[in-house]
């Protein structure tokens, strides 16, 4: 992937919270024909068209310009190949503002990187009617998030079927259409 799709892949992340994953990505194609990467410009009035409603678009708006300002720093954790995936993934749980473990997983996924859990309310259905809970569990920490990740490795790798895979088919199975 390009370097500065990954910029886009970041904004499209950074968007999805309490939206459309489908309007998300209209945003994303629109920032990328805006060149915002380079140009910066507001973007407001796009994160509130009706077409493509994106909500909390003031805040998400600040975000995605101060992910435009510390890119350079973003793309240094992204090509460091001495960490980890999950210190990737904390390095920007912990650099980019409106990421946490769910985000930054999803974002690194977006990007090619695998073996991260993307734990959502989809795979948390799944995972209960597939018997490894009995109730949906919380993930509100780190430690718990961790904790639902480290359960839904040892289910793959119990049913034989990668973990990214599974999570692709369950988000599917959900929303009835696969997005990216």
């Amino acid at each position: 992937m390009p370097k500065h799709q990954r910029f886009y892949e970041l904004c499209f992340c950074l968007m999805t919270p309490q939206s459309s994953a489908v309007h998300a990505s209209m945003v994303q194609t629109e920032l990328e024909k805006m060149d915002f990467l380079a140009k910066g410009q507001d973007v407001v009035d796009v994160l509130r068209a009706p077409d493509k409603y994106i909500r909390f678009h003031h805040t998400k708006h600040r975000r995605l310009h101060r992910a435009r300002e510390q890119w350079s720093v973003l793309e240094a954790v992204l090509d460091d190949s001495t960490i980890s995936e999950q210190e990737r993934r904390n390095s920007l749980r912990e650099l980019v503002d409106g990421f946490g473990m769910k985000e930054a997983s999803h974002f690194l996924r977006n990007i090619g990187h695998r073996g991260l859990a993307i734990i959502d309310r989809h795979l948390l259905t799944n995972l209960v009617t597939c018997g490894v809970y009995e109730e949906i569990p919380s993930v509100s920490t780190i430690k718990r998030y961790e904790d639902v990740e480290r359960s839904f490795t040892a289910y793959c790798v119990a049913i034989g079927i990668d973990m990214d895979e599974i999570d692709l088919l369950f988000w599917c199975a959900q929303t009835g259409h696969i997005l990216k």
